[in-house]
This record gives structure tokens, sequence and C-alpha cells, in this order.
């Protein structure tokens, strides 16, 4: 999905990108993530690569050749944890996932943060509302998330019982939406 490095050019296009779509972010009243405009046109690939806070996610998405699935169409919710929620994950997990060997793994893991759908923050609430306080999301990787509400945040407990808060919510691309959280998530072991 996304390159671990950036040419010159790339990153000179990206910028003159930014620049020319900055009046289409100022409409779409999407948040900024990562010190980065989120442009409503644009794909989740292509918004994430400006994410000072997913470079990790990032490498990650490249590494198990899902950039172009989800440069697709979609749509698809992407619950895109931080650089600083992969840090919290046991020292060296990262650098292992990010073998070719463990390419597998690292799918799975990275799938189980995608739903084939767009599910905005507010049709989540209605959903674990609906469902008298928490809502089975089913992954693109095939895990079942639990969600529920933490005051007025989203939270999602894994199938290994770790719990991730959506810290930002509602970011719209044109294949879907992003929900940054702050833990990852892992499947069933």
């Amino acid at each position: 999905m996304f390159t671990k490095t950036l040419t010159a050019t790339t990153i000179a296009a990206s910028f003159c990108a930014t620049l020319a779509f900055a009046g289409s972010h100022s409409q779409s009243g999407n948040p900024m993530v990562g010190g980065a405009a989120m442009f409503a046109d644009k794909t989740i690939v292509e918004n994430a690569v400006n994410s000072a806070d997913h470079t990790t996610l990032v490498a990650a998405v490249t590494a198990a050749d899902l950039v172009e699935t989800l440069s697709g169409a979609g749509p698809f919710t992407v619950f895109a944890p931080t650089n600083a929620a992969f840090d919290m994950l046991q020292k060296g997990t990262v650098e292992d996932l990010l073998k070719p060997a463990n390419k597998a793994a690292l799918q799975q893991v990275l799938t189980c943060h995608v739903v084939a759908t767009e599910a905005m923050s507010a049709a989540l609430a209605g959903m674990i509302a609906d469902d008298g306080g928490t809502h089975p999301v089913q992954t693109v990787g095939g895990c079942t998330l639990q969600a529920s509400l933490a005051g007025d945040t989203i939270a999602l407990k894994d199938e290994r019982g770790r719990t991730a808060s959506v810290t930002i919510a509602d970011v719209k691309q044109s294949n879907g939406v992003i929900h940054v959280i702050d833990t990852v998530l892992l499947p069933a072991m």
C-alpha cells in the first residue's frame, strides 16, 4: 500500500497536491491527522502517507502488499493505529512482522483493522446503542471486534481483550473513512 521511502519527486508532487487541494480540505471538514490535511477526495493510501503519526502503518501496509487493495474503490473503514500504538507492542514485534517471511501474519494483523463498508462514528454509536452497549464488528481479516462507547468515545476490543480508543473519528476519504486509534488490534492466537 505504501512505500517505505519516498523519492524527492514524490515528495514534491505530494506537496504541490497538498497546496492544490487546500480548498477542498477546508470545505470537507476533515480533521488534521499527524500534522497533515486529510482530503475527502483522496484515497486512504493517498492521505495516510502524509500523516507523520502513521509512518509505521504505512511501512506495514507496503510490506504486506496492501497498497493496491486500500487504494481501491472500497468503501472501507480503516481503524488506523498510530506510531505510538505500534510502539506499545512487545519489543521486536513490528520488526518481526515486517520481515518477508511473516507477510501472511502481517496481512492478518492489518486486515483486522479494516471493515468492508464505510462506518462513520454516528452509525457505529447507533449500532452500539441498538445492540445494548456492544456491537460486533466483522473485519476483512476475519477478526470480530467488539465496539462500545466509553463516554462519547468509541472503543474497540480485539479478540485478545486489548482495547483501542478512537482518538480522531470520521476522517473522510474518497474510498471510505479512517478512524485513528491508540492501540494495535490483534487477531486471536
